[in-house]
């Protein structure tokens, strides 16, 4: 009897290590898994740009950078008009999403003009629709999705038409500022050898 009961302690300690061992596997694995991915590296990364207007005026754009890669950028990589509906975009239209993974921001801490147009403060998602001569540039109240998959024009704050302009070979998609006076900067987006301005005046 006093040979059973041991047998039956030791079996009942070999249980509860090996439920042990199970869970500290378990989690050993669950680390490993969440180390490999925060440890991958984006392929368009982010960016963000700030200038400064007048006495306060701060305006800040977000986005992500892809690269050209010897790819054909407009009219084929970013079709013109809008792009085709898929199955991310629920079978509609939308427009290409001027950068890469989420939206890209634009955040202006006071109401200015947009090539002559009001726009509120507040922090806007930037979308373009291309086209080979004149750009129509979009900014939209929801400014935390990914992409532009779940555009929603009714959401709309702003849109204006610009002229892309033709420049120097860009690799990486950038935003900038330049034309800077006491009241007003020109923005754009350069990438492959284009860039897209628009005028923001206080």
């Amino acid at each position: 009897m006093y040979f059973l009961n041991l047998v039956h302690i030791y079996l009942n300690k070999m249980k509860k290590n090996l439920y042990s061992l199970f869970f500290s596997l378990m989690m050993l694995i669950s680390s490993i898994n969440s180390f490999g991915q925060g440890d991958q590296i984006r392929q368009s990364q982010k960016s963000s740009i700030t200038q400064y207007v007048g006495d306060n005026t701060q305006i800040t754009i977000n986005y992500s950078r892809p690269a050209v890669k010897g790819r054909v950028i407009w009219g084929e990589m970013v079709p013109y008009g809008l792009a085709s509906p898929d199955k991310y975009s629920k079978g509609k239209s939308f427009p290409w999403r001027a950068g890469a993974n989420e939206n890209t921001t634009i955040e202006l801490n006071n109401e200015v003009e947009i090539e002559g147009f009001s726009i509120p403060s507040g922090k806007y998602s930037i979308h373009m629709i291309p086209s080979e001569t004149d750009w129509i540039i979009i900014f939209n109240k929801n400014n935390n999705q990914w992409g532009s998959f779940s555009y929603d024009e009714s959401a709309d704050a702003l849109r204006v038409r610009v002229t892309p302009i033709d420049s120097d070979f860009e690799e990486f998609l950038t935003y900038g500022f330049g034309n800077i006076t006491d009241n007003s900067v020109v923005a754009f987006l350069h990438w492959e050898n284009l860039k897209v301005p628009f005028k923001i005046k206080l």
